[in-house]
């Protein structure tokens, strides 16, 4: 059975753009989860699976990082989930192993994957 975690979206309830996500709001402070980067385009395709005690800091380091950055023209989304640091490791593994991301792709292996609810 998945642990059931919740996947935000931005207001309106669509998916966040990471270029312009407001990562200077409120909702960031103090906040690490997990992380799915993503682009659209014909074949939309996970780009970046992650965890981050501060997604704030994380995410605006994505939008410099050159290895994601060249999907920007699919446009890159993000959804993140709050997610207790116990559980962040075997989280991300499993869904970086079931998303099968194009740039990260060394997951936690010391530790046993945790099935959760996907994004999609």
């Amino acid at each position: 059975m998945a642990m059931p975690i919740q996947w935000i979206k931005c207001q309106g309830e669509v998916w966040c753009k990471l270029r312009t996500v407001d990562l200077s709001h409120s909702h960031f402070d103090n906040r690490g989860g997990i992380y799915v980067i993503w682009h659209g385009g014909l074949a939309p395709a996970t780009v970046y699976v992650g965890q981050a005690s501060s997604l704030r800091d994380r995410l605006g380091h994505h939008r410099r990082d050159p290895a994601i950055q060249s999907y920007q023209h699919y446009d890159l989304y993000v959804t993140w989930a709050s997610v207790d640091p116990i559980y962040r490791n075997g989280i991300e593994r499993y869904v970086g192993e079931a998303l099968n991301p194009i740039v990260s792709k060394n997951f936690p292996a010391a530790t046993e994957a945790i099935p959760v609810n996907l994004p999609w």
